[in-house]
């Protein structure tokens, strides 16, 4: 008999130290892991860990073989800078390996006679706002305004997020007896930022690259203008939205693909809180034209009306808690 387990790709990943951290705090979740990294020494004990590629496809072939997938955190990516310069690869990765995922759970739905659970993280770079004039007239768009992906990180999440509701709703809709479909939910987040991890290939690593830099007493240079805002999220209310999405009933849910957001707030903002808690940190400015464009063309702010309506979403961390009792403690801790 094959054992039930909550698999969780891209699971070294900043979001997924973190998720696995609390889902192994219940102590009843059996958790599998999957990443081309091994965990961090101090997760091993809370899953079980294998190093591998969600585009290994003999790999999945042996693992539904032993294992029952209730639910699928799907975390792998290649995220959005990096992305920029290897497009296929990012195409391969984002889109190829989603796609292989799906179509497994899909099957395994099938087979079991039951749903699984495939949550999917997403981001803001799914919007793509055609100039600043369009950016500060809608500020905080909605889940439809503005799909127009600038970056292959975001056509790649805007597609996978349509491959996902296809599975969901329509995958093998012509079978005489209509197939059991996967239960596709998908999170639209803003930037993360994590006191525990190191930011990788990200658009708005800008925010904690501060950070850490200024705990670290290193001299930081921000890639984009003092006035660029973005809306961002600490890691526990990531974790947070992605638990609370994943156990709320279906029936509760009037779409696939939610926005969440906490605060909005601009690179001028975040160096100024960092001086003020690293008063001698050194923060200047060198615009990276390439990256500035990523971040003109990603809302101000998100509208997240609807998860709060659906299933209770509420972030809780504002923008004064985020920095006061969440970053800058445990950043400072850590290199202390």
């Amino acid at each position: 008999m094959r054992e039930k387990v909550i698999l969780i790709t891209g699971a070294a990943g900043e979001i997924g130290q973190a998720l696995v951290h609390s889902l192994a705090a219940n102590g009843t979740n059996k958790l599998l892991t999957l990443d081309l990294s091994p965990m961090p020494a101090e997760f091993r004990g809370l899953s079980t860990h294998i190093v591998g590629d969600i585009l290994d496809g003999r790999l999945f072939e042996r693992l539904v073989t032993q294992y029952d997938f209730d639910i699928i955190f799907h975390l792998a990516a290649l995220l959005s800078t990096r992305a920029e310069f290897s497009p296929e690869l990012a195409h391969r990765v984002n889109v190829e390996g989603t796609l292989s995922l799906l179509k497994l759970a899909a099957e395994q739905s099938q087979a079991r006679n039951r749903p699984v659970r495939f949550i999917f993280p997403s981001s803001i770079a799914a919007y793509g706002l055609p100039n600043l004039e369009i950016k500060a007239r809608d500020e905080y768009v909605r889940e439809w305004d503005w799909n127009m992906p600038t970056t292959m990180y975001g056509c790649n999440k805007l597609y996978c997020e349509m491959l996902g509701s296809y599975f969901c709703h329509h995958y093998q809709r012509l079978a005489v007896n209509r197939p059991v479909m996967l239960d596709f939910r998908s999170l639209r987040f803003p930037g993360l930022i994590s006191a525990f991890t190191l930011p990788t290939g990200g658009t708005t690593d800008y925010g904690p690259e501060m950070i850490h830099a200024a705990a670290q007493g290193k001299p930081y240079a921000c890639f984009v203008r003092p006035d660029s805002r973005l809306p961002f999220m600490v890691m526990p209310d990531a974790v947070k939205a992605l638990l609370l999405l994943a156990e709320s009933p279906r029936a509760n849910l009037t779409r696939d693909v939610y926005n969440v957001t906490s605060f909005s707030i601009s690179a001028a903002e975040i160096r100024q809180r960092v001086l003020d808690a690293f008063p001698g940190a050194q923060i200047d400015y060198a615009i990276d034209e390439r990256r500035q464009g990523i971040v003109d063309s990603w809302p101000a702010g998100i509208n997240d009306r609807a998860a709060q309506r659906d299933w209770g979403w509420r972030a809780n961390y504002d923008v004064e808690r985020a920095f006061n009792e969440y970053l800058i403690p445990n950043i400072r801790q850590r290199y202390e």
